[in-house]
């Protein structure tokens, strides 16, 4: 197989035994081992073509994968198609769209855009591909104010199961259009993708930051302020424990509108004592990922999300009752908004009437540190079974969960359906597949 790989594409070709194989493997999360049977660094949308036709002929299965953020391990035996050489950044800013190429990360497309007063639906982190963030619906800083990442698409360039390249548009495919914008990348391969932006002449946000004993107080302002919040408004609680620190408590903040206002909405928590820092203030667009400052290199992790669906005081308790480590972060996020009322031609993501999201990360330095953030997640979530419904977003879940998880009965029904038309003898494979 990787003769042939090679006589027909541009891009580097390595397999089990190659110098660089092993690097070339390895996920953003390094927690996770990815036996493939070999790593195509695809040059362009012909060398995907290729890989896709070679791979249907030969019965294997093909992993795209810019960086491999959402990975699980589940890929013995695919050949892992890296999409990261894929890209260019163009903004339209008189139609507010956006056109990238599926290796371009969030920080690229933020930069690009916020001088004209525009934004993508950008998550967290600026390392994280827009693409593979996009396929599986993605939650942003602005999702109350503006839906789903996946819903603000207009079109995909892909490749299909057959290996033939197509232009994916409402009007063109509207069934495979509205599956890849939050379904996954499963029935197709991405090669690029057009988006609308939105406005964001004025961005207000920053982190404040206490010592851990005000972890009470901060939550108690938390809920009152995200029971009264705009949808303009995001504001997320982290329980934190660094390494070789003391334990602290963030909330984190972003504010579509002028520094006055985000102020004053925010203006309850100035009242708590002991704050040790706080970078509120005005924002460029292309600052978003340094509210968190979450790594922008590659590490191993552990994470756990879980939907909430009302803040009580026992959530509260169970939430506080207990010291952070061994996890490094407990997070809260607001949700609602835009979220749960959907457009009539949302994606397969479609509505999330849950209001708030739990996710919980910790760092697997050796085996038992890694046994016990996963005893101490399971806990947490054993404990907030009354408060959650047992549905998850896509970018959320960890290894071991399924995409049925992620999805309505009906939005999951659909999907499997496509996916036996479309691709029959399973080319594409996702880290949760929804035929599982």
């Amino acid at each position: 197989m990787g003769n042939d790989l090679r006589s027909a594409v541009k891009g580097r070709i390595l397999t089990p035994g190659d110098e660089g194989f092993d690097a070339a493997r390895r996920p953003w999360n390094l927690a996770v081992d990815q036996r493939v049977a070999a790593v195509v660094d695809a040059a362009d949308a012909d060398d995907v073509a290729a890989v896709v036709r070679r791979a249907r002929l030969a019965g294997l299965a093909v992993l795209a994968q810019p960086s491999g953020h959402g990975a699980t391990g589940d890929v013995d035996g695919a050949i892992l198609l890296r999409t990261g050489g894929l890209g260019g950044v163009e903004i339209r800013p008189e139609q507010r769209l956006a056109r990238v190429g599926a290796g371009v990360k969030w920080g690229e497309v933020l930069r690009a855009a916020g001088p004209h007063g525009l934004t993508g639906l950008a998550g967290s982190s600026p390392a994280v591909s827009v693409t593979g963030y996009t396929l599986g619906g993605g939650l942003s800083w602005f999702s109350r104010a503006y839906g789903f990442a996946a819903d603000s698409v207009r079109a995909f360039d892909v490749v299909d199961a057959d290996g033939a390249r197509r232009r994916v548009t409402a009007e063109s495919d509207p069934e495979l259009f509205w599956a890849l914008r939050g379904g996954s990348g499963e029935f197709a391969a991405v090669t690029a993708l057009e988006f609308a932006l939105h406005p964001a002449p004025n961005l207000y946000g920053g982190r404040m930051l206490w010592p851990a004993a005000a972890a009470p107080a901060v939550f108690e302002v938390y809920r009152e302020v995200t029971a009264r919040a705009p949808d303009e408004l995001s504001v997320w609680y982290d329980l934190l424990q660094f390494p070789g620190a003391p334990a602290m408590v963030a909330v984190d903040a972003t504010y579509l509108g002028q520094t006055w206002e985000g102020a004053d909405l925010l203006r309850a928590f100035e009242k708590i004592d002991g704050r040790i820092s706080d970078s509120r203030g005005p924002l460029p667009v292309a600052d978003l990922g340094t509210i968190t400052a979450e790594p922008t290199d590659p590490g191993p992790g552990m994470s756990r999300a879980e939907l909430l669906t009302e803040l009580t005081a026992e959530v509260a308790q169970a939430l506080l009752a207990e010291p952070v480590d061994p996890l490094l972060s407990v997070q809260l996020r607001h949700l609602g908004g835009a979220l749960t009322r959907p457009a009539a031609d949302a994606g397969a993501c479609g509505a999330l009437s849950e209001p708030y999201l739990l996710y919980t990360f910790g760092i697997p330095a050796t085996p038992e540190k890694a046994a016990a953030v996963r005893e101490r997640q399971r806990e947490l979530a054993a404990t907030l079974t009354p408060y959650t419904s047992g549905r998850k977003p896509y970018t959320f879940l960890a290894p071991g969960e399924r995409a049925a998880s992620a999805f309505t009965p009906d939005a999951l029904g659909r999907l499997r359906a496509l996916k036996h038309e479309r691709d029959p003898r399973g080319v594409f494979r996702t880290n949760f597949p929804v035929l599982d």
